[in-house]
């Protein structure tokens, strides 16, 4: 690649303000990690799963490690904002990278619409009469203004959410230790570790009904790769990224197998189902004075978290999309404070479809936008990882620069990480509630494929306006 093939692929994060600091980014990473997919989605799991459901996501977690050393050896090798897109574009071609600027622009868009739901949900704790949709529009509205201030207002409330979901879980964890080993509150008498194989097996609906979670455990950990997007913003990529990502699997370990585990020992699987938050529940059951309470606020910043960085992430992918003449030109706007506000108010406007499903239909709004939002990442995901197998046999031939930050195995775990992803798609194709993401999904290729040619013909005319017999990409 040439100089000033490298200098336009690097095009897409310039203007942006490096506010992000390690502190910061840090913290988004941890906090990617912990989403509503934990806090609220894990109930419904429990409740197909039993106690199996902690190796599901112990299985999931390992997976996602494996794609993001595969992503961190990509950033490292050449960190831009537009990553994903990015590297598809260099690696697999423009329509690759065209395509999946815009399918991880539609998951952040409908894991919005998610998030916005669960909070909705919360909210009906202390005020059951107030509108499902009324509470996902005001929160929409806040989360808006914060994302057009400042990237540095974005990152310190990530920071804060992110503090408070942690906290919350370290939290429940030495809370539920104590009640196991010293038998304290209304929970103690009941409370054993035997609950994770006592009440019918550690897999006690069957290993297959087991399997079939596995599309509500990779929900719940999309977002870890937003890392990569803040790579274009970071006070210093070298250092924070390749930090970041190598505390993933402890956090994978405390987070969602450390906390679940505990949860599970201390209340039976068997009073779990889908709209009962986990961790509300344990704190209803251990009996402390408005505990519940406190978890459901912990939820509900969690919850806001996600919807926050959705907004932050769309914004930036539109501009990449727009900055390579794959979006109308207007979205590569910044602001006078240095965000692209156009961008993210589109993206804020098509959430808002997310307050009019919690309108319709309130009661199966999650299950829809969380089912289309696992497609659009396991496609994301899928591109990383054969973009790092590309990248990889690049290096192994001389053509391109090695990473400071590889994987280990070489592209060993990213060809496991395929399989897994491409199982984990069937599984859902096998799920009669779970496919129509599947048919959603299909229609959405369609839809960016009329796109492509659209702008294929555009970009000839444009070139034969000018004079020349060829282009080789748009933009």
């Amino acid at each position: 690649m040439t100089a000033g093939q490298v200098e336009k692929e690097r095009a897409p994060e310039e203007g942006y303000e490096r506010g992000l600091g390690s502190r910061q980014v840090q913290m988004i990473a941890i906090g990617g990690a912990i989403g509503v997919g934990l806090f609220l989605g894990a109930g419904a799991n429990i409740a197909k799963a039993g106690p199996g459901i902690i190796l599901m996501y112990a299985l999931a977690g390992l997976i996602i490690f494996f794609v993001m050393r595969a992503l961190g050896e990509l950033l490292l090798y050449r960190p831009v904002s537009g990553s994903f897109a990015e590297y598809s574009r260099e690696f697999l071609g423009p329509f690759f990278g065209y395509f999946t600027g815009w399918t991880y622009w539609l998951m952040w868009v409908v894991t919005g619409m998610a998030e916005l739901t669960a909070a909705a949900i919360y909210i009906h704790y202390w005020f059951p009469g107030v509108p499902q949709w009324l509470s996902a529009l005001v929160f929409l509205l806040v989360l808006f203004t914060a994302n057009l201030i400042s990237v540095r207002l974005f990152g310190e409330i990530e920071f804060w959410f992110s503090m408070v979901k942690v906290t919350a879980i370290v939290g429940m964890i030495v809370i539920g230790l104590g009640v196991l080993t010293l038998g304290f509150s209304q929970a103690g008498d009941t409370a054993a570790v035997s609950n994770l194989w006592a009440l019918g097996g550690f897999f006690p609906e069957g290993v297959g009904s087991s399997l079939m979670t596995l599309q509500g455990v990779m929900f719940a950990y999309l977002a870890v790769e937003l890392v990569g997007v803040t790579a274009g913003e970071s006070e210093n990529p070298a250092e924070t990224l390749p930090r970041a990502i190598n505390t993933l699997p402890w956090r994978i370990a405390l987070f969602y197998v450390g906390s679940l585990t505990v949860i599970l020992a201390v209340v039976r699987w068997t009073e779990f189902g889908e709209g009962v938050s986990p961790f509300v529940r344990a704190f209803a059951v251990i009996g402390i004075p408005a505990g519940a309470g406190i978890v459901n606020f912990v939820v509900l910043t969690a919850a806001l978290s996600s919807c926050n960085s959705g907004m932050y992430s769309t914004g930036r992918m539109l501009r990449t999309l727009a900055d390579n003449g794959e979006a109308p030109a207007v979205l590569r706007r910044l602001s006078s404070t240095r965000t692209p506000a156009v961008g993210i108010t589109v993206s804020t406007v098509c959430m808002a479809v997310g307050v009019l499903l919690n309108y319709v239909v309130p009661e199966r709004a999650f299950l829809y936008v969380t089912s289309v939002a696992t497609a659009a990442g396991i496609w994301t995901w899928l591109m990383i990882l054969v973009c790092h197998v590309r990248y990889r046999r690049g290096v192994a031939a001389g053509r391109l620069p090695a990473s400071s930050f590889p994987a280990p195995g070489g592209s060993a775990f990213s060809w496991v990480a395929i399989a897994f992803l491409l199982f984990v798609t069937g599984l859902i194709a096998c799920d009669a509630e779970a496919r129509v993401c599947l048919y959603v999904m299909a229609g959405w290729a369609a839809a960016l494929g009329a796109g492509w040619a659209v702008l294929r013909v555009r970009a000839a005319r444009a070139a034969g306006r000018r004079g020349e017999p060829e282009f080789e990409r748009l933009g």
